[in-house]
C-alpha cells in the first residue's frame, strides 16, 4: 500500500539515503549511542547509532560501527547515552472523539508520549454528520505531525433498522473514501449480524474496501466461536478488538486473525486475557495493543501507549514483544512494515528515545525526523480548530424536556410490576439482561433507587419533532440524581438516566442549552458540565481544561453515589445495540443476541 504520511516517499530519496549512509553527503539527524530495541531481531542493540535524511533512517551503525561519517557541520546530534531507542507507538485502534478533543489537539497529548501513529475509526462524528463530517474532522488532523491514519466508519448505523442516527454510510461511500490519502482499512465491522446474513450494504462495504487492497477492521463480541466466526473472518474481516477472555483470543488467533489487545479509560481487558497468552508460550506476531477508547483525564494523568506497554509489562510481557504489539505488528496488520513500525534503513524515522523498558517515559520523540517532543511536552501548539457551525448545531430534539416527558405511564394497579432491565459490569462493555420489579405509583413506572434501579430514557436528538424517544430500567449505578450525555454510542443521541424524573428532566434541558456533553445532577442541581458543542462529543478547549471537567464529573459521580471506574464512559454504551445481551435506543429494547427489539414490561 502507498503510504501518504511520511515526510518523503522512499522513491524520491533513495538515492541521497544512499550517499548518507556511505558518508558521501551529511545526515541531517545523527542518534549516538542508544540501546537500540529491534522489533526485527527480538533484542536490544547496545551503543547503536542511528543517521536520519529526508525523514528516513538512512544508517545504523551496529556491532562497534558508528555514524561519524555521516555528521557534517549542519547535523543535529543527540547524545543518547543511557536511553533506548524505540520505534514510534502506534494504536492500532482508537476513537478520537471518545477524548473529547479533535485530532490536533489528541496530538498534543499523546505525542509526548511517545505515540507517533494512531488508527482511528471517526465513527462517533460519522454517525452525527457522516462522511463530510468525518472528512472535516481530518482536516484538522493534518495540521500536527502525528500520523493520523484514518479506517472510515463501517456501521452508521451500527444495526440497521434499531435506532435512529444523524447519518448513514453506504458501500458507495466506503469506496469514495478509500481513494482519500489517509484512509488505510475500513474501521471496525461491528455489524457481524449484516456480515453472517450477508446483508447487502454491509457485505457491499467489505467487498469494495478488499477491491482496494486495504484491511477489514471487525468487531466480533459474539460467543459463538465455531460458524460464525469463521463465516465472520472467512468474509474478508481480519482483526478483532473485542476480547473478553484467552479463550476468544486463542480461537481467534487460531483462525489467522490479528487480536487487538485492548486498555482503554474504561474496558480494561488486558488482566483478562494476557498473562494467560504469556504463560501459553502463543505466538504473538498477530498481536497488537489497542485503547479503543480513553477519556481526557487518562491522557493527561496516565498517558497513552506507554500506559498501555506498562501494564503489558506488569502483567507478565516481555518489554520488547510489547513494543513489537505498538510498532512492527501493527505496520505488518495494515500493510504499512515498509516504511513504519522499526528502525531500520530506509524506513521513516519515528522514533521514541526512552528511559528504560518498564516505564516507557519518552525524553525525546521524533516524527519523520523531527523532535516533536521532549520531556513529556508537545513542541507544537495547534490553534483552535474552526469548525464549520453545521457540526456544532447538532441538538435537534424537536420537545423542551420537563418532569413529564420522562414519566413512564403503565396501564397497571399502583404496587410493582416486573420490568426487563440492563445489568451492568463495571469494567466491561457487555450488559446483561435482566428481570427487576420496579413501583408502580400514579400509574406510572418509577425508579427504585433503594434497590438500585434507575430510568433510563434515550431521544433522537437528530429528527427534531419527527423523533422518538424510548425508555428502559439499569442496574449497578448506584446514584442518587440524574445524569445525561450525548456521548451515547453509535447513534450518539440523547441519553439520561435517573433516580427522579425532576432531575433527569433537568439534565436534558442543560445539554439541549450548550449543544451537548455530559452532565450530572442532583436534588435540582447542575453538580458537573462538561460542554461538547462539535456533534455533541468534542470540546474546542485544550485537554488539560477538558480533563479538569471530566474529573469534576468524576467527583459528581462519586458525590452521587457510583463506585465503578470511568462510569460517564459504561453509560455511554447503554444504547450500543451491537455489543450483548440488551441495549436501549430511541426505539426500545434491542436483544443484541437475537437482534430482535424487546418489550420493557415482562408479563
Amino acid at each position: 500500500m502507498r503510504n501518504n504520511f511520511c515526510k518523503t516517499p522512499l522513491w524520491e530519496c533513495n538515492d541521497e539515503l544512499v550517499r548518507v549512509a556511505q558518508g558521501e553527503k551529511p545526515a541531517e539527524l545523527v542518534i549516538r549511542h542508544a540501546s537500540l530495541v529491534n522489533v526485527a531481531t527480538h533484542e536490544v542493540l547496545p551503543d547503536v547509532d542511528i543517521a536520519v535524511a529526508c525523514g528516513r533512517v538512512a544508517y545504523l551503525g551496529l556491532d562497534g560501527h558508528t555514524a561519524e561519517h555521516c555528521i557534517g557541520a549542519d547535523t543535529q546530534v543527540v547524545d543518547a547515552t543511557g536511553l533506548f531507542a524505540a520505534p514510534g507507538f502506534m494504536d492500532s485502534h482508537i476513537h478520537v472523539e471518545s477524548a473529547m478533543i479533535g485530532v490536533a489537539e489528541y496530538a498534543r497529548a499523546v505525542v509526548p508520549h511517545g505515540t507517533t501513529g494512531i488508527f482511528c475509526d471517526p465513527h462517533e462524528v460519522g454517525n452525527v454528520a457522516g462522511m463530510e463530517g468525518v472528512r472535516a474532522m481530518f482536516e484538522d488532523a493534518r495540521r500536527v505531525p502525528l500520523k493520523a491514519m484514518m479506517t472510515p466508519p463501517s456501521c452508521v448505523p451500527a444495526v440497521t433498522g434499531v435506532e435512529d442516527t444523524g447519518a448513514a454510510i453506504t458501500a458507495a461511500d466506503i469506496r469514495d473514501s478509500m481513494a482519500w490519502d489517509n484512509v488505510v482499512a475500513l474501521g471496525e465491522m461491528m455489524n457481524f449480524p449484516g456480515i453472517l446474513a450477508c446483508e447487502p450494504n454491509t457485505i457491499d462495504e467489505v467487498r469494495e474496501t478488499l477491491a482496494a487492497d486495504r484491511v477489514v477492521t471487525g468487531h466480533f463480541p459474539s460467543p459463538d466461536r465455531d460458524r460464525g466466526l469463521n463465516a465472520y473472518v472467512a468474509s474478508g474481516v481480519s482483526s478483532c478488538h473485542e476480547s473478553g477472555s484467552f479463550d476468544e483470543v486463542l480461537a481467534k488467533l487460531r483462525l489467522g486473525m490479528w487480536v487487538q489487545l485492548r486498555q482503554g479509560s474504561a474496558w480494561l481487558n488486558l488482566p483478562d486475557y494476557l498473562p494467560q497468552l504469556v504463560k501459553s508460550g502463543m505466538d504473538t506476531r498477530h498481536c497488537l495493543l489497542c485503547s479503543d477508547d480513553n477519556h481526557p483525564h487518562t491522557l493527561v494523568d496516565e498517558g497513552h501507549m506507554d500506559r498501555i506497554l506498562r501494564t503489558a509489562v506488569e502483567l507478565g510481557l516481555d518489554p520488547v514483544t510489547a513494543i513489537q504489539m505498538a510498532t512492527i505488528n501493527c505496520a505488518e496488520y495494515f500493510g504499512l512494515a515498509h516504511d513504519l513500525g522499526s528502525i531500520a534503513p530506509g524506513k521513516c524515522a519515528d522514533i521514541v528515545l526512552l528511559d528504560d523498558l518498564e516505564g516507557f517515559c519518552a525524553r525525546k520523540v521524533f516524527i519523520d525526523g523531527e523532535l516533536v517532543a521532549e520531556d513529556g511536552r508537545a513542541l507544537f501548539s495547534p490553534e483552535p480548530y474552526a469548525w464549520p457551525d453545521w457540526m456544532t448545531h447538532t441538538m435537534n430534539l424537536g420537545l423542551e424536556p420537563t418532569a413529564d416527558t420522562f414519566r413512564i405511564p403503565v396501564d397497571r394497579p399502583d404496587g410493582t410490576a416486573r420490568v426487563r432491565a440492563m445489568g451492568i459490569e463495571p469494567g466491561d462493555t457487555l450488559t446483561h439482561d435482566i428481570v427487576v420489579e420496579v413501583p408502580v405509583a400514579d400509574g406510572a413506572l418509577t425508579a427504585d433507587p433503594g434497590h438500585d434501579v434507575l430510568k433510563v430514557a434515550v431521544f433522537d436528538r437528530h429528527h427534531g419533532a419527527e423523533g422518538t424517544h424510548a425508555f428502559g430500567f439499569v442496574t449497578g449505578f448506584g446514584i442518587h440524581g440524574a445524569l445525561a450525555q450525548t456521548v451515547s454510542h453509535d447513534a450518539h443521541n440523547l441519553l439520561v438516566m435517573g433516580d427522579n424524573d425532576e432531575d433527569m428532566a433537568l439534565a436534558a434541558r442543560t445539554l439541549v442549552a450548550c449543544g451537548g456533553g455530559e452532565v450530572a445532577v442532583a436534588d435540582g442541581k447542575v453538580l458537573a458540565l462538561v460542554e461538547l458543542p462539535v456533534c455533541g462529543l468534542m470540546s474546542t478547549e485544550r485537554v488539560e481544561v477538558v480533563a479538569e471537567k471530566v474529573a469534576g464529573a468524576r467527583r459528581a459521580w462519586e458525590q452521587m453515589g457510583c463506585t465503578m471506574p470511568s462510569p460517564f464512559m459504561t453509560m455511554g454504551v447503554m444504547s450500543l445495540a451491537c455489543v450483548p445481551e440488551l441495549r436501549l435506543t430511541n426505539r426500545g429494547y434491542v436483544n443484541c443476541l437475537t437482534f430482535e427489539m424487546e418489550g420493557l414490561l415482562v408479563e
